[in-house]
């Protein structure tokens, strides 16, 4: 469906449902709509977020989509979570291919948990002997600097984009290592946001923007964060300048 995020102008969920890993996972936006969408009757939604469902009926949405477009893979899960089989993934990345091909859509993939995106990569990789799909991003979120050593092993996938999430910004980063070492393509940074949101230092944003410019990394502020404001489009801004740079797409 069409995304308010952003950075993506689609959403596409052939799973949903998922698990806390980590502290940025606290006041995820997903359980608190998830709720809502089952009150609602909506197809995927009827039991709790907590449960990872796989709903292959959705895998070949995106050949539907005739506008080429930036389409965010499982915003209510993660294509990556332990419950989510390999054989699921591989025919999810099938369908990304298919669609860059025939669509031009670019996916852009967001885990938590990299370490299972490389072991499936491991096991399925010589499925795509033309190598990982062009059109596919993948990212990874790091909340604080606990959890940069994710980008150490988002590194070893070989997409021609891979991202930071900076989602929500829990505290002041140092991702230079990773910036000039060419892990890295692309990086979001965001406050949080809704009810309980933990506050975002903007200084914290600014030295990422820092960072990721002296690095030639494209830099992408989607919003500053609160509890009735989340502050994004025009109003996120680091010293009066807005930031949306995207990586150029394969």
């Amino acid at each position: 469906m069409p995304s308010a995020i952003e950075w993506t102008d689609e959403t596409w969920n052939p799973v949903t449902g998922c698990t806390r890993v980590s502290p940025g996972c606290d006041h995820c936006y997903m359980f608190a709509l998830y709720p809502r969408l089952r009150a609602m009757g909506v197809s995927g939604y009827g039991t709790t977020p907590e449960d990872v469902q796989l709903l292959p009926d959705r895998l070949r949405t995106p050949l539907s989509w005739k506008k080429p477009r930036f389409v965010f893979v499982n915003s209510m899960a993660d294509l990556f979570h332990q419950r989510v089989p390999f054989d699921f993934i591989f025919e999810a990345f099938s369908v990304m291919q298919e669609a860059a091909a025939k669509r031009g859509h670019v996916f852009q993939v967001l885990t938590k948990r990299p370490g299972r995106a490389v072991g499936w990569w491991e096991a399925y990789g010589e499925r795509f002997p033309e190598g990982w799909p062009p059109n596919v991003w993948i990212g990874t979120s790091v909340e604080n600097q606990k959890y940069a050593p994710r980008l150490t092993v988002l590194a070893r996938l070989p997409a021609p984009v891979r991202f930071v999430s900076a989602e929500p910004l829990l505290e002041r980063l140092e991702l230079t290592e990773w910036l000039e070492s060419d892990a890295l393509q692309w990086v979001i940074v965001g406050g949080e946001s809704g009810a309980g949101a933990r506050p975002m230092d903007l200084e914290w944003a600014r030295d990422l923007r820092d960072q990721s410019t002296n690095a030639g990394v494209p830099f992408f502020l989607k919003q500053l964060g609160g509890v009735r404001n989340k502050r994004g489009g025009d109003a996120a801004v680091i010293d009066g300048e807005h930031w949306r740079q995207m990586p150029v797409s394969a």
